[in-house]
């Protein structure tokens, strides 16, 4: 029983370190050819429509409701106690260092992340990958670089305009809520500076990195016809979620721990 168990355990850890080293392996790589200058700008402006305009939407829905639930809880609590010089300021931080990057970030892990790894995961079980090997094409170069670019320049993009629709959403809320609107500005111009702007963004770009990584990676390594696709995919969405969650906290210290 004792070593069925270490064995299941080894084995887990062994596959957390592969996964972990696969990740950080194509990363490097894709950096390396991005500084060469081994960049498709046509491939790279498709992708950044795909996974980023697309996206638009969705992500300033999400972000908007989130700024007006965030105000109201806050108009709530600052209207019993009198602080409702604090509402605008908190809501804008909230929103530009972590709801606007994290949340833009796992919607596009959703839609584009998912997108990724099922086109990828979709060309290597029909070995077009192989193809593309046979042709003297660098699958990374052509597949990974132009969708690695692509997340790093539209999430910071998208993250941008999520914190604008979470400020704004706020600022209606918090008015039928009774706060006066010249208070709420005045709070955020009080408060709010734009070091939590460049804060959020940094951390956009690396979630970025993240959701693009994770997706090229496990579609190009996808096994099993139709049903390892399938799991390509979902796989790709939950590590995209868990690792911007993991990451959040200590880019939250490095960036913000003075402030």
């Amino acid at each position: 029983m004792i070593e069925t168990l270490l064995a299941v355990v080894g084995r887990r850890v062994l596959s957390a370190l592969e996964l972990a080293g696969g990740l950080t392996n194509l990363l490097i790589q894709s950096i390396l050819l991005v500084l060469r200058g081994a960049v498709s700008i046509k491939l790279t402006i498709e992708q950044m429509s795909l996974l980023g305009v697309d996206s638009f939407l969705i992500v300033l829905i999400t972000t908007t409701f989130t700024g007006m639930v965030l105000a109201f809880q806050l108009s709530l609590q600052a209207l019993k106690y009198g602080l409702e010089s604090y509402v605008g300021a908190g809501v804008a931080i909230s929103m530009a260092r972590e709801f606007a990057p994290m949340l833009t970030a796992i919607v596009v892990a959703g839609r584009g992340g998912s997108a990724i790894a099922a086109q990828l995961g979709s060309m290597k079980v029909t070995e077009q990958i192989d193809a593309l090997k046979a042709l003297a094409t660098n699958p990374v170069e052509y597949l990974v670089v132009p969708r690695f670019l692509a997340c790093i320049f539209m999430v910071p993009m998208l993250s941008f305009f999520s914190f604008l629709g979470g400020v704004w959403g706020g600022y209606f809320i918090s008015i039928t809520q009774g706060i006066n609107p010249i208070v709420y500005k005045e709070s955020i111009k009080s408060f709010f500076f734009m070091s939590d702007i460049w804060g959020g963004l940094i951390k956009a770009v690396i979630y970025g990195a993240l959701v693009a990584i994770v997706g090229c990676y496990l579609g190009l390594t996808t096994e099993g016809g139709a049903a390892g696709v399938g799991r390509s995919t979902t796989n790709s969405v939950v590590l995209s979620t868990v690792l911007i969650f993991i990451f959040n906290f200590p880019l939250t210290i490095l960036l913000f721990g003075e402030g």
